[in-house]
């Protein structure tokens, strides 16, 4: 791993060790995260994140020895460590080391990861749907990116792999389209973006923010709704937005081929465009 970890007030190389046996988070699962990219000189949204993080920690009854700008400096001169244009994964990472059931939140540490990590080609992916669904806001702490929703989030993107798909589209609790297992959903029909409305299932993602906003400023109608599963299968494109990829495009969903398409193009040539632009 070509990795830089800022730990305890310094830098790390490696892979270090974290938690202790006992610490609350390794068997409570209070831990949370965030997730940036570095790539090609430029860090898009990188302040965003941190302040997710934040929030993200605060949802879960933690307490972030830092604030976000704080976080971002360290993140910025971690970045300094690597040649410059290297794509990086950048993650703040926050838990709990003492509590009962609930995280004492002045227990909670951090550690900042700086990770050489290539960004995904974009040459398409399978998707099938997973009978595993996103939980609902009252079973699960939906309002963070917390580590105990990836439990879930992994049983999907396995099933789905299993079957021979790259990727699972997960459901909401009462059965409608929520998110891909670790990426925002999108559809086009009819030269309009369609994207399924934040309900309170998972996270309103920062990437999925941005192309919203530089779709409707390039004059492409976006809608953000309630999307059904037939409605992916008889889609015109789909594609996703995240962090780890940031927008990609879907090329085969069950037993039907897609193209990369002309909605999917502009809104990843825009994101590229926002992110080199300052």
């Amino acid at each position: 791993m070509n990795a830089w970890h800022y730990v305890d007030g310094k830098w790390v190389d490696g892979n270090p060790l974290l938690m202790a046996a006992f610490s609350h988070a390794t068997w409570m699962g209070a831990a949370v995260f965030d997730g940036a990219r570095a790539f090609e000189g430029v860090t898009p949204d990188l302040d965003l994140h941190c302040q997710r993080a934040v929030r993200s920690a605060a949802a879960l009854g933690l307490r972030s020895p830092m604030p976000a700008e704080e976080i971002e400096a360290i993140i910025r001169d971690g970045i300094a460590r690597f040649p410059k244009g290297t794509a990086l994964y950048l993650r703040p990472f926050l838990w709990s080391e003492d509590g009962w059931m609930a995280p004492d939140p002045a227990s909670t540490r951090i550690a900042i990861s700086v990770v050489e990590y290539a960004l995904p080609k974009p040459t398409g992916m399978s998707v099938t749907l997973s009978r595993f669904r996103r939980p609902s806001g009252e079973t699960a702490p939906t309002d963070a990116k917390a580590v105990c929703l990836y439990a879930q989030a992994g049983r999907a993107s396995a099933e789905a792999r299993t079957k021979g798909f790259d990727e699972a589209v997960m459901l909401d609790p009462i059965g409608n389209v929520a998110e891909f297992s670790s990426s925002n959903l999108w559809i086009a029909k009819d030269g309009a973006a369609h994207t399924p409305v934040p309900n309170g299932t998972f996270l309103n993602g920062i990437t999925r923010q941005r192309v919203a906003k530089l779709l409707r400023q390039a004059g492409i109608d976006v809608y953000e709704r309630t999307i059904t599963w037939n409605e992916v299968l008889d889609a015109d494109e789909i594609f996703s937005t995240g962090n780890y990829g940031k927008v990609l495009p879907v090329t085969r969903v069950d037993s039907r081929d897609l193209q990369p398409g002309p909605v999917y193009t502009r809104a990843r040539e825009l994101y590229w465009e926002f992110a080199h632009a300052g």
